[in-house]
Parts: structure tokens; sequence; C-alpha cells
């Protein structure tokens, strides 16, 4: 199976699966993908905002109803946790808007939220605005990533297969390093 064809057949559920879990390394990925042909752009952004907001509202609901025991069995996230509800405190609205642009808090912010308290309906609006403005915001950048490359590269058809192993060894690489630190 072609690079093409392989892309053109699974890119849409896999922009969902990665960004259910993380995101924005496989959301710039389809756009760059999108920008290269293989995938809309407009569908890339739906399946990263659909993949997103599961994958948010999953961890806020077991943080709403796990969450004192989940904290109890991992010490190690308190400081983060005193963190995220010092955040809370402050700027509810904002933090649950945005947690998806702080980088280090993304993965465990729905859950501590969930844990907090907050509102299921008031979290889901939120959310909603949260993960189509990110999904708009990291797509775009994957589809002007690709602009960019042609730019710097002229025909970008060349080095896609290059430029594609790059970016996914560099996803590998962050998603290692992520895993390894928790």
């Amino acid at each position: 199976m072609s690079l093409e064809a392989l892309i053109s057949t699974y890119g849409y559920p896999a922009v969902g699966i990665g960004t259910f879990f993380e995101g924005e390394t496989i959301l710039v990925l389809g756009g760059f993908a999108a920008h290269s042909g293989y995938l809309q752009l407009p569908w890339v952004i739906v399946w990263a905002f659909i993949g997103s907001l599961c994958g948010d509202q999953l961890f806020f609901y077991i943080g709403r109803f796990q969450g004192d025991a989940v904290l109890e069995k991992r010490p190690h996230w308190k400081p983060k946790a005193e963190k995220v509800f010092a955040l809370l405190d402050r700027h509810q609205n904002w933090l649950i808007v945005a947690f998806r642009f702080i980088y280090g808090l993304r993965t465990v912010t729905p859950f501590l939220i969930g844990a907090s308290g907050i509102s299921p309906l008031r979290f889901l609006i939120l959310n909603v605005i949260g993960a189509s403005v990110w999904a708009i915001v990291f797509g775009s950048l994957g589809y002007l990533f690709g602009q960019a490359m042609d730019v710097v590269l002229g025909n970008i058809k060349r080095y896609e297969l290059l430029v594609f192993g790059i970016l996914i060894t560099v996803a590998v690489l962050v998603w290692a390093v992520r895993l390894h630190k928790k």
C-alpha cells in the first residue's frame, strides 16, 4: 500500500484516535497531510475536535467519579494537581477552555477538573469551545507548515516521504519521552 493510500484510508481515524489521547503532533501531521492533498483540512479539524472532546470528557468523568481514589494512588501527581486546583480557583472558565494549550498539564487537567466538582454541563460547554479552537489552530498550523515547506523546498512532493518520516519520528520520540517521564 502506498503512502498516499495509507494516509487517505487511515488518516482521519488516526487523527481522531491520536487526539483522543494527546494530540498536537498527530494533528499537525494531519494538517500537513491536508496540505499535501491526502486529506481535507476541514475533516482533519472535525476528527481532531471529536477525538479531543471525547477524550477530555472521558477523563473528566473518571476524575468526577474516581478522582480521590486515583489521586491517593498517585502521589507524584500532587504538584500538578495543586497547580491545576490553584488555576481553577482563579481562572475557572479560562482554564477549561485553554488547558490544551498549557504544556505539561494537558492530559491530567480534565481529570482534575472532574475531581474538583465542576458541573458536567459547564465543563461540556467550555470543553466544546476549547476543543474547537484547539483543533482549528493546530490543524491550520500543520497546513501552514506544509505551505512553508513548499516555499523552502520548492516542490514538496519530492520530499514528502522524508518530511512525513521526520515528523512521525519526532512524534514517536515526543510520545516516548512523555511516556518515560510518567
